[in-house]
C-alpha cells in the first residue's frame, strides 16, 4: 500500500507546496518510507528531497528547507505503506471468519501488525514477531502496544488461536516488561472456554507484570448469524453479572483497578455503570470500556447550555446500536423535557449480522434502512454516530453511503464525530432553536 495523501493541514508546508489528497509520497531523500514511523523519522531533518507523484500521474522532486522536527502537515490513508503484517492465527472466535461471502475485500483482511497497534491502538497477538521486528521494537521502544491475550494458559491459548506459536504469551509480555514498554491488554471472553477459573489465572498472571500492564479490557465474544463451526455461546445476563463481580473481586484484592469489563456487560446484566474514578484514565475506550460513563457525565456537564424551550417545534431522530440505545435513554428523556423539542431514539436491530450483534460500530446501511423505512414518515433529521461509517469515507460496512440513506429516508443525516461527547448534539439543538 503506497503512501497516499488523505488530507493536508491548513497553513502547513504541504499546503504551501500544493500537495493534494490522492498524491503519493514515493521517497524521502531517495528512501521509500515503509510506514508512518519511517516517514516521521525521515522528515525530521531541516532539509530533505521529497519525491512525489501527483494524482494526475506527474512526478516531481521538491527540495524542502524547514525547522528541525517541523511537521509537513500531511495525513495518510493508512499508517502502513508496505504490506500490512497478516494474522497467522485462526482464532475460534474470529469475527472475520463469521462474515458472509461477497463483501468488500478489505473486510476479509486479518491484520496483526505491531505498527498499527502502536499508531492506531489495534490489537496484536505477538505471534508473528520475527527477529528483525523485535529489534525494531527494541530500538524504538514503541509504546503503548495493545495486545490480545485471551488467556495465559499456554495450551488453552494454542487451542483458542489455533497456532502452535501462541503459547508463549507470558514470555513475550515479560520481554516487553524488560523493555519497559507499556501494554494495554484484551481478553475476548468465551463462556465455558476462558472464563471462570481460567480467567482468574489470566488476571493473576497479568497482575504479576503490573509494572508495564496498563489495563485489561474484558469484552464478550461476538457471534454472528453466519457462524457455521464451533460451539461458542453468548453471555446471559446472569453470566454477565458474575463476570462483573469476579472482576470487582480481583481489583479489590489487587488494591487498584487493572481489569475493566466492557460497557456491554453492564448493559446485559442491567447494572449501573461504574463511576468516573473506576476507569483509571480510560485507556480502553476504543474497546468499549468506559464510553458510557464518559457520555453520561459529559451530558451532565453540558446540559445547562440547553434552552428550556425552542421558539419553533423541532424534531430529530437518533439511530444507534442496542447497547448505546440503553445508554442514551436517560439523555433523550431529559431532552424531551424541552418545550417544542421531540427526540426519537431508535435501537437498530442488526438483520445483517444477527440478533447477537448489538454494537453501533457494526450497524450497516441496510440495517438502518430495514429499521427506519417502516417508520420513514416519523424519521426526521437523522443523527448517527461516526463509528457506523468507515474511516475517511461516507460509507457503511456494506458500502451503502450516507447519501443513499438520505435519499431513501428523504431526510438529512448528521454524523456525530465524537462518540464520547454530547456537545455536538447539544449544539445541533441550539442551532435549531
Amino acid at each position: 500500500m503506497p503512501a497516499i495523501v488523505n488530507s493536508i493541514e491548513p497553513n502547513s508546508i504541504a499546503e504551501e507546496l500544493e500537495i493534494q489528497p490522492k498524491d503519493e509520497i514515493i521517497s524521502i531523500d531517495g528512501i521509500q518510507p515503509k510506514d508512518l514511523l519511517d516517514y516521521k523519522f525521515q522528515t525530521s531533518s531541516e532539509t530533505l528531497d521529497l519525491h512525489i507523484k501527483r494524482a494526475s500521474g506527474e512526478e516531481e522532486i521538491i527540495e524542502i528547507e524547514k525547522d528541525a522536527d517541523e511537521d509537513l502537515g500531511i495525513s495518510f490513508e493508512s499508517a502502513v505503506f508496505d504490506r500490512v503484517l497478516p494474522c497467522t492465527n485462526k482464532c475460534v472466535f474470529c469475527f472475520v471468519d463469521q462474515q458472509p461471502c461477497g463483501l468488500r475485500e478489505s473486510l476479509y483482511i486479518k491484520d496483526d501488525d505491531y505498527r498499527l497497534s502502536y499508531l492506531q491502538g489495534t490489537y496484536i497477538t505477538l505471534t508473528n514477531l520475527n527477529k528483525k521486528i523485535k529489534e525494531r521494537i527494541e530500538s524504538l521502544r514503541m509504546g503503548p502496544l495493545y495486545v490480545s491475550v485471551h488467556t495465559t494458559n499456554p495450551d488453552l491459548r494454542v487451542k483458542m488461536l489455533k497456532n502452535p506459536k501462541a503459547g508463549d504469551i507470558v514470555k513475550e509480555l515479560k520481554w516487553l516488561n524488560i523493555l519497559d514498554i507499556p501494554v494495554h491488554t484484551q481478553i475476548v471472553l468465551c463462556p465455558g472456554i476462558n472464563d471462570g477459573e481460567e480467567l482468574d489465572k489470566t488476571l493473576s498472571d497479568l497482575a504479576f507484570l503490573k509494572s508495564n500492564i496498563m489495563s485489561i479490557a474484558i469484552v464478550p465474544v461476538g457471534i454472528t448469524r453466519f457462524r457455521t463451526i464451533g460451539e461458542l455461546v453468548s453471555f446471559t445476563p446472569e453470566k454477565a453479572g458474575n463476570l462483573i463481580h469476579q472482576v470487582e473481586k480481583f481489583n479489590k484484592k489487587l488494591g487498584y483497578n487493572l481489569a475493566f469489563p466492557s460497557d456491554e456487560f453492564y448493559v446485559l446484566a442491567d447494572y449501573d455503570f461504574p463511576e468516573y474514578s473506576f476507569y483509571n484514565k480510560f485507556g480502553q475506550l476504543d474497546d468499549g470500556v468506559g464510553s458510557a460513563r464518559l457520555l453520561l457525565d459529559d451530558f451532565k456537564t453540558h446540559k445547562s447550555k440547553l434552552p428550556a424551550e425552542l421558539s419553533n417545534p423541532f424534531s430529530f431522530t437518533i439511530a444507534t446500536g442496542q447497547i448505546a440505545y440503553k445508554i442514551l435513554q436517560p439523555i433523550t428523556k431529559e431532552l424531551n423535557r424541552i418545550n417544542n423539542l421531540n427526540v426519537d431514539l431508535i435501537p437498530i436491530k442488526s438483520n445483517f449480522w444477527g440478533k447477537n450483534i448489538t454494537v453501533s460500530g457494526l450497524i450497516t446501511g441496510s440495517d438502518l434502512l430495514d429499521n427506519l423505512l417502516p417508520i420513514k414518515d416519523k424519521t426526521s433529521n437523522l443523527l448517527i454516530p461516526s463509528v457506523m461509517i468507515r474511516k475517511y469515507t461516507d460509507s457503511f460496512l456494506d458500502d451503502i453511503t450516507v447519501q443513499n440513506i438520505e435519499s431513501r429516508l428523504e431526510t438529512s443525516v448528521k454524523v456525530i464525530e465524537n462518540y464520547y461527547s454530547t456537545q455536538e448534539m447539544i449544539d445541533f439543538i441550539i442551532n435549531n432553536k
